[in-house]
């Protein structure tokens, strides 16, 4: 079903824009899987979590997990499916934790100093698709992923609700896992992408 939506997708896109170049058509072709994908992926997560009644919690724990997946970045699955399966355990079982564990304020404020240390250090972490290959551009989305972390950590002073704080932490936490060499590793991906580009760290 995927490739045969993508198929229409790129041919409609040839007849309509028969100046594009082929390097064109993919990296749009790109962005369309990459929107389908995450469709059909939260179609189904979404489902699950209304069925198990954590619909709410999880769209918190989605929303502070994507603001800083903005920034940082981090791997990719290779293959969809991976990536489904992943997601619903991470997010259906963070949801969980967001929920009812209740984090000591000395075990954050320790969990916050681990985290700005990992996105000092690997903030962003790029993929194959999407190599950051301007120096300028690492900068700046490590900067804005430090800076992010830091107002979650602010927030987290102010308020008292122990859900919202929750999804603020774990929502890091995961995308720290997902920027660290050794997640990568892992998995068998290549880390640090732009350097295939001939250039240095």
């Amino acid at each position: 079903m995927k490739k045969q939506f993508l198929k229409i997708i790129k041919n409609s896109i040839k007849k309509q824009y028969p100046s594009y170049s082929n390097e064109k058509i993919e990296e749009i072709m790109y962005g369309v899987e990459s929107i389908y994908l995450t469709i059909t992926k939260c179609i189904i997560i979404f489902s699950v979590a209304i069925m198990l009644g954590i619909f709410k919690e999880m769209i918190l724990l989605l929303l502070s997990y994507n603001v800083i997946r903005t920034f940082a970045f981090g791997m990719h699955a290779s293959k969809s499916w991976i990536c489904l399966t992943f997601s619903s355990l991470i997010f259906i079982g963070g949801t969980y934790l967001c929920k009812y564990v209740v984090i000591p304020n000395y075990l954050i404020y320790l969990l916050y100093f681990l985290v700005l240390i990992i996105m000092i250090a690997y903030s962003p972490s790029d993929t194959v698709k999407r190599p950051l290959i301007k120096k300028s551009k690492r900068i700046k989305f490590k900067v804005l992923s430090i800076l992010t972390t830091i107002i979650y950590f602010v927030i987290t002073l102010f308020i008292k609700s122990n859900l919202i704080i929750n999804c603020l932490i774990i929502g890091l936490l995961i995308e720290c896992i997902l920027i660290l060499p050794i997640t990568y590793r892992t998995f068998k991906m290549p880390y640090k992408n732009y350097v295939n580009y001939g250039l240095s760290a």
